[in-house]
């Protein structure tokens, strides 16, 4: 199991900035991907931004030069830069963990772990 815990959503103006963190806490050596994902009521869950284990890094492509997504391994935490928001960047934003893990009997199972989420609003 790993659990999740979100910070930094919030109210902000049209052009302005937010940083989101995420610590993960629990089974955590399992961790192969960290990211966030954002929705909107009526709409599906759909990826902003995640980050491997090595670094390596996808963007949303509403959200490309943008946001960016830093992670820090020895602590399990993902933080997400959100710069030049817009009001369509209005969501509530979930930080995500891909978990893979090997068990007993050499089986190959994956996992996906959701935070609470968070309220992003971007108004004037």
């Amino acid at each position: 199991q790993v659990r999740l815990v979100e910070s930094g959503g919030g109210l902000v103006q049209p052009g302005g900035s937010l940083r989101l963190s995420c610590t993960a806490s629990g089974s955590v050596s399992g961790i192969v991907r960290m990211g966030w994902y954002r929705q909107v009521p009526g709409n599906e869950r759909e990826l902003v931004a995640a980050i491997t284990r090595s670094g390596n890094t996808h963007f949303g492509d509403d959200v490309k030069g943008r946001f960016t997504i830093s992670r820090d391994n020895a602590k399990n935490t993902v933080a997400l830069q959100m710069n030049s928001l817009k009001p369509e960047d209005t969501a509530v934003y979930y930080c995500n963990a891909y978990v893979v893990v090997v068990t007993s009997a050499d089986e190959v199972k994956d996992f996906d772990y959701w935070g609470q989420g968070t309220l992003v609003t971007v108004s004037s």
